[in-house]
């Protein structure tokens, strides 16, 4: 039996595995989580690597046992209920994640972003870091990711390096955050047709209850960026309410803000080229997920809220 104590010896920002599950059973036996799948008349058990998991979807027909979800709360494991298509919705409502209690997660980050959050002036120059952070990730998974170049996806691209450029300079030039939304959204739309130039999806308009693949995996990809988003900010103590951008009114803005940070980078891209080749969801989700690890996109994440919480302080820890 896998020791408690031994759980959490993966740092959240170094493990591999999110996992989406639908029509299972989770259930613990013999010191390990494990989902129950009913096929042709019998039951099959599949082990869940925990100690090297970060977030655990559970989609439509699923169930949990008490046992299984304290053992996912020793290891910190994330665990979001969803509907179809990893969507982490609770009675059509906004995100809820079940977040496994510690009294030994650090302080400092939470102290640190609650050091600036309420100086409008500092809470927007956090903003504009996490846009400008944002454009950098673009560019550095696009210039290395040979099969996005090879579907054409190329951050020094004429078109694609001026527009990041161009955008970049409007972040820096926002008086506010509803300047900063607006660049967003122009810069995801320019994308949005450098893709759709790409895959020839000319008929493509962003629709989110689109039944079309392109629509479907976005949203898909979208969420498992949230997933991540959730699991930093819960690994380093910071609520989901204390948002620099999206609205403050929403208890979960700060996870977009998060995932904002690697969507544009991998989820954008892979989803239409992955609804040219028609593939399914779950291919989708796997190519979507080893682009994750290829590329650290959680560890980026990390990186970034923890300057962001650290940013009036000279000095920090380098342990989650």
């Amino acid at each position: 039996m896998e020791q408690l104590s031994n759980l959490k010896a993966i740092l959240h920002s170094k493990r591999a595995n999110i996992f989406y599950l639908e029509k299972c059973r989770l259930m613990q036996k013999d010191g390990r989580v494990l989902y129950l799948t009913d096929e042709q008349d019998k039951k099959q058990y599949w082990n869940i690597p925990i100690a090297n998991t970060t977030v655990i979807l559970l989609g439509t027909g699923t169930s949990i046992t008490q046992a299984a979800a304290r053992m996912l709360a020793s290891a910190g494991v994330l665990i979001g209920f969803c509907g179809g298509c990893g969507t982490p919705l609770l009675m059509g409502n906004e995100i809820e994640w079940l977040t496994p209690q510690s009294e030994y997660r650090p302080t400092e980050y939470v102290q640190g972003w609650l050091t600036f959050w309420f100086d409008e002036t500092k809470r927007l120059l956090a903003a504009k870091r996490f846009q400008t952070q944002r454009i950098d990730y673009i560019r550095r998974v696009w210039n290395k990711d040979k099969d996005l170049q090879q579907a054409g996806f190329d951050a020094n691209e004429k078109s694609v390096a001026a527009a990041l450029d161009h955008f970049s300079a409007r972040i820096e030039q926002a008086h506010n955050t509803t300047q900063l939304l607006l660049t967003e959204a122009e810069l995801t739309k320019k994308l949005y047709k450098t893709a759709i130039n790409h895959t020839r999806m000319g008929d493509f308009v962003r629709d989110y209850n689109g039944e079309d693949k392109a629509n479907a995996f976005l949203n898909h990809g979208n969420y498992l960026a949230y997933g991540l988003g959730a699991t930093t900010l819960w690994v380093l103590g910071i609520p989901h309410g204390f948002a620099v951008m999206h609205g403050k009114t929403r208890r979960g803005a700060l996870v977009f803000d998060v995932a904002d940070l690697i969507k544009d980078a991998i989820i954008l891209p892979w989803a239409f080229v992955c609804a040219r080749e028609d593939m399914s969801e779950q291919d989708f989700r796997q190519q979507v997920l080893q682009k994750f690890t290829q590329h650290k996109a959680l560890d980026f994440m990390f990186e970034c809220v923890k300057q962001a919480a650290l940013q009036t302080r000279s000095s920090h820890q380098d342990g989650e």
